[in-house]
């Protein structure tokens, strides 16, 4: 098969820059003007910031927008199959021929001049947005918030902050506080912004900016509060208590992301049905997701065994897949797994230590910074676990299912991993 036109300028794009990671906004404020700052010609914004949930925070936002009978345009990243993923357009996926022209403006207004992949391919996002009519742009950060490419718009509608965890820290600082001023950085004077759960230490720095910029917070525990009572999803806010479905996504944390989700919605006026739909109807693949096709499951389901996929990677993911988990029927759970050196692997492998019968190690194909699957031996064992190494995923899948048939089978540890599983597998 021929390559892609998008493929050949995404490549190119890799090269511009030599850094993968070089956190500031200058060269994105001099591309955007090169552009015509389409970043002051967006529908209303919606900037989401976090460590962890944001994806899933935008998948909800996204299914409630569009019940209501409106468009939103998406920006995510990192993508799973497809670059196309990350750019979605009043509801689909940016197609070959526009991604391909945006891309190639990009290039041509940012000429010689070095520029990250995330940034220029931000550009081109928020370029795309100014092209299609919507109703909505949900912004998520790629790394951290204060210096992220998509913290570029001046006046967003709305923002919302997720639970804030300790990951990158080689970028984002090596404390708790640290981190939340990076995160909170996407907050904007007089702008409202919804924050998730927080820790002490994270929350005292998210209400000490808000106070700075007078930016109003609905901060759960305080403005709003979510649970699960009797199979149910219970929120409140000042204007009265919704009781709902739980999430479809899998999994408690999704309750506390629904819940920030809500907390939006009421506030920018959006009904009861809306609500509904943005908790029932989101989708969010390699969070907890049941695989149902492709190769890899006709293996699992010839042995009795049911096969998940999961691209969560840092400590405060790991307790969420333990969760998960413990949600389903029982069942022995081994791991396939793979992760990336930049990430605290012990942190990650730790809790699942109590929940998993083994764990087969692999490198992540294509992925330079891949943890080698030895060295992912040696953390999980060091963390509790039984582990030993495979050549790839479907080898690791099939030495787990000869010596454990009828096991529930779980590949974690990155969303690159997921990435290539989807991409090759699916």
């Amino acid at each position: 098969m021929a390559e892609a036109r998008s493929d050949i300028l995404l490549d190119r794009m890799m090269s511009l820059h030599p850094k993968i990671i070089d956190l500031t906004l200058d060269r994105m404020h001099r591309l955007l003007a090169a552009l015509g700052h389409p970043e002051a010609q967006l529908p209303p914004v919606i900037h989401v910031a976090g460590t962890n949930g944001k994806g899933s925070t935008l998948a909800m936002l996204r299914a409630g927008i569009e019940a209501a009978g409106q468009a939103a345009h998406v920006y995510t990243s990192p993508h799973l199959a497809r670059f196309h993923e990350r750019i979605r357009l009043a509801g689909d996926l940016i197609d070959e021929d526009l991604l391909s022209d945006i891309l190639d403006e990009c290039l041509a207004a940012n000429g010689p001049d070095a520029i990250t992949y995330f940034e220029i391919t931000t550009a081109a996002a928020l370029l795309a947005f100014t092209r299609v009519p919507a109703d909505w742009t949900l912004l998520e950060t790629g790394l951290g918030g204060r210096l992220d490419a998509t913290n570029v718009v001046d006046q967003p509608r709305l923002t919302i902050i997720t639970p804030v965890d300790l990951d990158h820290q080689q970028y984002l600082g090596e404390t708790l506080a640290e981190i939340a001023t990076e995160k909170a950085g996407i907050m904007k004077r007089g702008v409202p912004c919804v924050v998730g759960p927080q820790q002490d230490e994270a929350l005292d720095v998210i209400e000490a900016r808000a106070a700075r910029l007078g930016a109003p917070l609905l901060v759960h525990g305080q403005h709003w509060h979510v649970w699960e009572e009797r199979g149910r999803l219970v929120f409140q806010d000042e204007t009265g208590l919704l009781d709902l479905p739980l999430p479809n996504l899998v999994g408690a944390h999704q309750v506390m992301n629904a819940g920030a989700v809500l907390a939006a919605l009421r506030h920018l006026g959006f009904d009861e049905a809306t609500c509904e739909a943005a908790v029932t109807r989101a989708e969010w693949p390699a969070r907890m997701q049941r695989l149902k096709t492709g190769p890899l499951v006709d293996m699992a389901d010839a042995a009795g065994s049911d096969l998940w996929l999961d691209g969560g990677h840092n400590p405060a993911a790991a307790l969420a897949i333990v969760e998960s988990l413990s949600r389903l029927p029982v069942k022995p759970t081994h791991l396939i797994c793979g992760m990336l050196n930049t990430k605290d692997v012990g942190g990650f492998m730790r809790p699942l230590a109590g929940v998993a019968e083994s764990l087969h190690a692999v490198s992540i194909p294509g992925q330079a910074a891949t943890l080698s699957a030895e060295d992912t031996v040696a953390k999980a064992r060091a963390a509790g676990l039984s582990a030993e190494t495979a050549k790839d995923v479907q080898s690791a899948l099939s030495a787990i299912l000869s010596e454990a048939p009828g096991s529930r089978v779980l590949i974690c540890g990155s969303l690159y991993l997921a990435g290539v599983v989807l991409r090759t597998h699916g």
